[in-house]
Parts: C-alpha cells; structure tokens; sequence
C-alpha cells in the first residue's frame, strides 16, 4: 500500500510538470511565428528643427529685427519707469506738506500712472511674442515644406525633431540625419 501510494504522488506530481512544458513548448512557438515573419522595414530621418531654423538664409535679418523692435520697447519702458520713479520721488518729498484732498490726488495719479505702466509691459509682452511669431512664420513654412521634400525624396518613413533632447538614441541602420539635405533644399 505504501508503494501505491508513493507511485500515485509521483503521478500527481509529474502530471503538472508535463501540463507546464507543455504549454511552455505551445508558447514558445507561438511566440516565434511573428518573428518569423518578414517585418516591415522603414527608415527614418532626423534633425534638429531648431539648428535648420537658425542656419536658414533669413533668419538672421527676422532676428536682428525683432531685437531692435525689444530695444524699442525696452527703451520706452525704461522712460515710463524713470518717469513714475520721478513723480513718485517729488510725491515722497512733498507729501507732509500736502494738503489731505492733495495728497489723496497725487497717490492716485501715481497709482493711475502704475497701472497704465504695468498695462503696457503686459501689452509690450505680448507684441513682441506675436512678432516673434509672424517674423518665424514663413521660414518655419519653408523648413517644413523642405523636411517634406527631402522626407519623400529619400522614401523616408517620417522625420524626427531632435531638439530638446526628445532623441537620445538613433540606431544609424535605421535612421539618417536629413540636416545637410533639409539646409541645401532651404537655399
């Protein structure tokens, strides 16, 4: 009886052990038909848009512009300040002397007059992030129609931007630094 009953648990324990290698073969070679399988190949291009942007005829001329319009408003705001910071002064060394309905006058000029500044820093801000923009515009345009181009002409896959560090790692038998082609087609 003993002897029975140890063939019995080597039975059950063996029947486990053969369901698993079993399913484990099932799997494995399941597992390989998609491997086995031609995937497609594709290859891809990439740049840094910035670095095109930047090297790009006219791009030079958009931003020496914008940083004369910066000086402009910079120069302005300066004048505004000075302008305040003078009232403000001649405000602080009169205000004893001041009758109250005077006083209560001049703080809310000044007080006018910080807000009228502030309003145009805020407005100055703005301007200038719309003229970056529309400065930007047509020769971002350009480089894209140019990514396209090159993209098509190579029967590339699609085109990444490298800029910001969003690609750490490019394997070279995939993918092709389209810069030089994307700077000639620009030209």
């Amino acid at each position: 009886m003993r002897h029975l009953f140890v063939s019995a648990f080597f039975l059950l324990l063996g029947s486990p052990l053969f369901a698993q290698s079993t399913v484990s073969s099932t799997v494995s070679s399941t597992a390989t038909v998609p491997s086995q399988q031609a995937a497609p190949s594709f290859h891809y291009g990439f740049l840094s848009c910035q670095s095109a942007l930047e090297a790009m005829p006219g791009y030079a001329d958009a931003r020496r512009s914008l940083a004369d319009l910066k000086a402009k408003y910079d120069a302005e705001m300066k004048r505004v300040e000075d302008e305040f910071n003078a009232k403000y002064e001649a405000f602080l060394d009169g205000q004893n002397t001041f009758a109250p309905s005077i006083r209560e006058k001049r703080q809310a000029e000044l007080q006018e007059l910080m807000e009228k500044n502030q309003a145009f820093k805020d407005q100055a801000k703005q301007y200038l992030k719309n003229a970056e923009q529309d400065a930007y515009q047509p020769l971002r345009e350009k480089l894209a129609a140019a990514i396209q181009r090159v993209g098509h002409a190579k029967g590339l896959a699609f085109v990444l931007n490298t800029d910001n560090g969003t690609l750490p790692f490019v394997n070279p038998e995939m993918g092709t630094d389209i810069t030089a082609d994307v700077l000639s087609a620009v030209k």
